[in-house]
């Protein structure tokens, strides 16, 4: 199955350095192993949501806002997509991903097929 990793950082933080994220061993252990079972299908880190533009189309209006859609204490920091046999292979990727060990948080969504 495939499932959407959103990984997600403190709003309210500042933007983890990537050199700094890799420095533990148990994030070097995650770094390694992931591209060598070869599950994650394609992954990218994103700008700050202080950067998003969000789109909304009301009628034949197009509105523009910059910024998020939603005030929140985190926002989407990058995305994987992973292919894993279940929900419970993909919890445990999560739960080994650098963000989350490092403090943040990454949402586990189903992709549909």
């Amino acid at each position: 199955m495939r499932y959407a990793l959103f990984i997600c950082a403190p709003a309210d933080g500042e933007e983890p350095v990537p050199e700094d994220i890799a420095s533990g061993p148990r994030i070097a252990s995650y770094l390694q192993e992931v591209p060598e079972r070869g599950i994650v299908r394609c992954g990218a880190r994103l700008r700050p949501a202080t950067d998003a533009t969000t789109v909304r189309v009301r009628g034949d209006e197009v509105l523009l806002t910059d910024g998020p859609f939603v005030e929140a204490r985190e926002y989407v920091a990058g995305i994987d997509l992973v292919e894993v046999a279940d929900l419970d292979e993909a919890i445990a990727l999560a739960s080994r991903h650098p963000v989350a060990l490092a403090g943040g948080a990454v949402e586990v969504r189903p992709v549909w097929e």
